[in-house]
């Protein structure tokens, strides 16, 4: 079975003001032996040679914007991704964002309220995550990128999956070379009650972002879920941001027309660079 595989080499161009920012269409195998995932590779001209990497993991409504309309590729990539992707560019990495839920037959995602109506393709807890550690030896294989230095960041249902694929539960193959830090957007922390009993660990630093006001998922569930890890000596964090909503982050007129909103999300985009700058960047 084959382990990776670049499957386009396809390269869409995006605006001036991206700074040379170049999105190429890829698809790599994932950890479950049998499904192959789509990803868009976010690359800056001035790249370094070997350069990190961050793996980006979408919510429960996918990695396209909602007026997709069936077109499912690099431009219609949601504005949150594309931001995210070109951000991440721009600061030094290789961003691949990865679409699992299109391979599955779900490109669109799902709407709020249905998580209990979800088939087990996407299981944020133990399918997700092997789609991720698909996407990290993906990039161990790109002679462009420093295969220790791969970041792994969600959001929402994305950040559940992060959470999932940063515990210490995992095989030592995974864990020997892998991801090196993880960041958690907005996650709903109950984890399928996975930790329960043992508790949650991260065997490498976690750092966790949410607005007080999240509409979607519950900032106490994350509190709970943090402080315990933190007790058993894990490397994780949580910041908590009063008034913000669910996809604080998004940029779009909607969201970012609340003040706490935009605050939350100036505040996280630097805390999530010096975070990822300090690990992956300054070893």
């Amino acid at each position: 079975m084959r382990l990776f595989a670049l499957a386009a080499t396809i390269v869409f161009a995006v605006p001036a003001s991206a700074q040379q920012v170049a999105v190429e269409a890829v698809r790599f195998a994932s950890r479950d032996g049998k499904t192959e995932v789509n990803g868009y590779v976010f690359k800056a001209a001035n790249a370094p040679e070997h350069a990190p990497a961050v793996v980006m993991m979408h919510g429960r409504a996918g990695a396209y914007s909602a007026r997709a309309d069936g077109k499912y590729d690099a431009e219609t990539l949601s504005a949150r991704h594309k931001a995210w992707g070109r951000l991440l560019a721009r600061s030094g990495y290789i961003a691949l964002m990865v679409d699992d839920f299109g391979p599955v037959g779900y490109p669109g995602g799902f709407r709020a309220g249905t998580y209990k109506d979800r088939p087990a393709a996407v299981d944020e807890v133990t399918n997700r995550p092997l789609h991720a550690y698909g996407a990290l030896r993906y990039l161990q294989q790109r002679p462009d990128v420093d295969g220790g230095r791969v970041a792994l960041l969600g959001w929402s249902n994305g950040g559940s999956a992060t959470l999932a694929a940063m515990a210490d539960d995992k095989p030592g193959d995974m864990r020997k070379i892998g991801f090196q830090a993880g960041v958690s957007l907005y996650p709903g922390c109950g984890l399928k009650n996975r930790f329960e009993k043992q508790g949650y660990k991260p065997y490498a630093p976690v750092r966790v972002f949410m607005g007080g006001a999240d509409e979607e998922v519950s900032p106490a569930s994350c509190e709970r879920l943090v402080a315990k890890s933190r007790a058993k000596g894990g490397d994780i964090d949580l910041t908590s941001f009063p008034g913000a909503t669910h996809s604080y982050d998004t940029p779009t007129q909607s969201r970012q027309k609340v003040k706490a909103n935009a605050d939350a999300k100036a505040a996280t985009e630097k805390s999530i660079l010096a975070f990822l700058a300090g690990i992956l960047k300054e070893r």
